[in-house]
């Protein structure tokens, strides 16, 4: 079933004043302002100017006397359009292949198969609103089964996130004001005038009466909200983007006959490749029914590729993700992603040479939904500042970690607290308590000092970490420290904490 995410950015204006100039200050409060002949008016305000009382459709005079040191820039729609068809693109790389402006202040997204490679809705969504934020830019996010139900639902929340469960659009969005239904303003004027508040309300009224005053529109606007009425997303594309595609006379939906053309396709889209010296990364094809809904299947390569066979072998091991019901019209096949790719030379050589790749093997992993990367050192005694992930076909790292004290060869996600017996400041556990068991400590090793990084945070000035090596009785070792040198309180709790395990 058709998952549906919507990206509302209410201060996209101010967002994107405040990000073409580095040097504006955090607390320095923006208002936009539009004008219309001598007249001019606040169209946008941030968090800062909001706090102070301004509000859009404010005169920009009253809103300068109410906030003396407020920033006021002139409206600019062409180059908010523009910074939001950006983020459209920058979405569609990273979330999904479907992706479309939204308005003027937000984008949707079908997520329908994407979410598992997030780890779930939750994660997903809130990864989408830490991302968001991480850039600069205000978010709230949103996921329903329908764009009409995120889209309202994106608009109505004031935290980051809110998922609607499946098959409950009718009780999330019942309450909801008319302005949230995607109606011209006019129609939501003299809706209100008649008495109707919400969008429940308006849903639940006889539906001719309504059609004979405000045409077929609000009918529609309720059908698609509700899933009566399918509204098909139009993804955004790229003029740089290498894009094939496949129109059908009569509609297609074997399995066999959709493999056919999408080969038939890959080896078209590689043809363009190879004539602009391009290897592609990631390939997304874009499945249009005849109902007008559209499915998605994206590939990616660890490497630059424009192997035919591959690129076709990645695709057909997800076809039978394809839902084709009442039949397909159209195949796209769009190069999302793209490198330089140079010939190389193949060996003319009847023994077969040893070959060491494994991006074939990192390709179908991470098509697969698994996450794969590699570890990478990072020039930090912090054990877990000391690495950090790089891409799985990434160029080899010439920096090493130096350590003159042995590492376990898994660290924690993060240190987890144990109860321990032992004499301070220098002395290894006696004993330790882990996760309802305790453990007798039979030999140990330590303690390895660890001084904070004032650098990074002003808190570790005089942080320390004692760590020790510590063999229980059943031969089995583990990385544990204590928090601060054992006598000065002011470095660390003195509470010991299990950091790693060795093998």
């Amino acid at each position: 079933m058709t998952r549906v995410v919507s990206i509302f950015l209410p201060d996209l204006s101010t967002d994107r004043v405040r990000r073409g100039d580095p040097s504006i200050q955090p607390e320095q409060a923006i208002a936009v302002i539009a004008r219309s002949g001598s007249k001019r008016w606040v169209a946008a305000a941030d968090a800062a100017a909001r706090k102070a009382g301004l509000r859009v459709g404010m005169p920009a005079a009253k809103a300068q006397a109410l906030f003396q040191g407020l920033m006021m820039v002139d409206a600019d729609p062409a180059a908010d359009a523009a910074a939001l068809e950006r983020i459209a693109l920058w979405a569609l790389g990273i979330y999904s292949p479907i992706v479309a402006v939204d308005g003027t202040d937000g984008l949707v997204l079908d997520t329908e198969g994407a979410d598992h490679l997030q780890g779930g809705e939750e994660p997903m969504l809130t990864g989408v609103a830490n991302r968001f934020r991480a850039t600069g830019l205000t978010a709230r996010v949103a996921i329903a089964d329908t764009w009409g139900a995120a889209h309202a639902c994106a608009r109505a929340i004031t935290r980051e996130t809110v998922i609607v469960p499946r098959g409950e659009i009718v009780r999330a969005v019942e309450k909801l004001p008319l302005s949230l239904l995607r109606l011209p303003s006019k129609v939501v004027d003299d809706l209100r005038v008649l008495g109707f508040k919400s969008i429940g309300e308006l849903a639940n009224t006889p539906r001719a009466p309504l059609a004979l005053r405000f045409g077929p529109e609000l009918g529609r606007r309720i059908d698609q909200m509700y899933g009566r009425t399918s509204e098909p997303i139009e993804p955004i594309r790229s003029p740089e983007w290498i894009e094939v595609t496949r129109q059908f006379a009569e509609p297609i939906g074997a399995a066999e006959t959709i493999n056919k053309y999408v080969g038939r396709l890959v080896v078209e889209l590689v043809g363009e490749l190879q004539r602009k010296g391009l290897g592609v990364r990631r390939t997304d094809l874009i499945v249009e029914k005849v109902d007008g809904t559209r499915q998605a299947i994206r590939a990616g390569t660890a490497k630059p590729a424009r192997d035919v066979a591959w690129l076709t072998k990645l695709f057909r091991d997800r076809t039978e993700k394809i839902e084709p019901g009442f039949g397909i019209e159209r195949l796209t096949l769009v190069a999302v992603m793209s490198e330089t790719l140079e010939e190389e030379q193949r060996s003319s050589s009847l023994v077969d040479e040893d070959d060491d790749d494994v991006t074939p093997l990192i390709d179908i992993l991470g098509n697969r939904g698994n996450r794969v990367y590699r570890l990478a050192p990072v020039a930090s005694d912090v054990p877990e500042r000391s690495f950090h992930r790089i891409a799985a076909a990434a160029e080899p790292v010439n920096e090493t970690w130096v350590h003159d004290w042995k590492r376990p060869v898994r660290l924690l996600d993060r240190p987890d607290a144990v109860e321990v017996m032992a004499l301070m400041p220098d002395h290894p556990p006696a004993w330790f308590s882990w996760r309802g068991k305790r453990r007798r400590v039979r030999c140990a090793d330590g303690p390895e000092r660890v001084f904070g990084e004032w650098w990074v945070r002003t808190s570790e000035a005089d942080a320390v970490r004692d760590y020790f090596v510590v063999e229980d009785d059943a031969g089995e070792r583990f990385w544990l420290y204590r928090s601060g040198d054992g006598v000065d309180a002011g470095t660390g709790s003195h509470k010991w904490f299990i950091h790693g395990i060795f093998a």
